[in-house]
């Protein structure tokens, strides 16, 4: 499972460099290539295992609901028309495709978050306001999950 939160730099070519911890886990899962794909204001990442699993999900609702919901449509094609396979180089970076890198406006320097079966890519600026506008209502979702088991 990835975790935690890491700062990093994209270089001039667009390479980012995936931090150690989630280099580990990757290899734990004998995963070097990342699946990334265009979500709210940052890039997710899914190691191929998860995006399989995603993509059963998805093929598992019926064809008929999935076809005749527009929203669902719009967002089916939509994430994955953004997926681009991104294999670690020997460095242990990977190449993020300009497209991605302007929608999610990655630059310079970006914030990688662990979240469970994900990698989270966003730039500085964005990740700073996410977190800005998440603390305001942290406890009114606290109080949400407790009725979570844990």
């Amino acid at each position: 499972m990835f975790k935690g939160r890491y700062s990093h730099t994209l270089d001039s070519k667009g390479r980012l460099s995936i931090p150690s911890k989630f280099r580990e886990v990757l290899s734990e899962h004998q995963e070097d290539v990342l699946i990334l794909t265009n979500f709210d204001s940052c890039l997710l990442g899914f190691t191929r295992e998860e995006w399989r699993l995603l993509e059963e999900k998805i093929r598992g609702q019926s064809m008929f609901s999935t076809m005749l919901r527009k929203d669902m449509r719009a967002f089916v094609r939509y994430f994955f028309s953004g997926a681009s396979e991104c294999p670690l180089d020997r460095q242990g970076r990977i190449l993020i495709p300009p497209t991605l890198r302007e929608f999610a406006g990655l630059e310079k320097e970006v914030v990688l978050t662990g979240v469970a079966n994900r990698i989270e890519i966003w730039s500085k600026e964005r990740w700073g306001a996410f977190l800005s506008d998440s603390q305001e209502n942290f406890e009114e979702i606290a109080a949400k999950l407790v009725d979570l088991e844990m």
